[in-house]
């Protein structure tokens, strides 16, 4: 499990990650835009460029603010996965940020569930 918080705005973005059953699940806290979305593409993309393991659940539960920055990152990890037979899914999003998900049309593209439970066991 790792913290990765961005140095010059410490407790802005929390990201850990943890493996449940051979996918990633990225717990993410604080806000998402274009000063952290480098900290959340790290966290979802290994060092060569892939998404590993390819099947992974973005736990947003915790998010309290997300602008275009993230929806960006949230499509390129979904085309990168998806082109290694995996898949992307999202929980737990609330309020404004589950909003801009379905204003943008990013749910109709990636899946969003209320939980982290049942995004792994959808």
């Amino acid at each position: 499990m790792t913290d990765n918080q961005k140095a010059d705005r410490p407790g802005r973005l929390s990201v850990e990650r943890t493996v449940v059953d051979a996918v990633l699940v990225v717990t993410v806290q604080g806000e998402i835009d274009h000063d952290v979305k480098d900290a959340l593409s790290e966290a979802l993309i290994s060092e060569d460029g892939t998404a590993a393991p390819p099947r992974i659940v973005v736990d947003l539960s915790g998010v309290t603010f997300m602008d275009s920055s993230g929806i960006n990152v949230f499509v390129a990890v979904y085309r990168q996965v998806e082109g290694a037979q995996g898949w992307l899914r999202i929980a737990g999003a609330q309020g404004p940020v589950l909003r801009i998900l379905a204003l943008v049309g990013v749910d109709a593209l990636i899946p969003c569930h209320p939980t982290v439970e049942q995004a792994l066991n959808a």
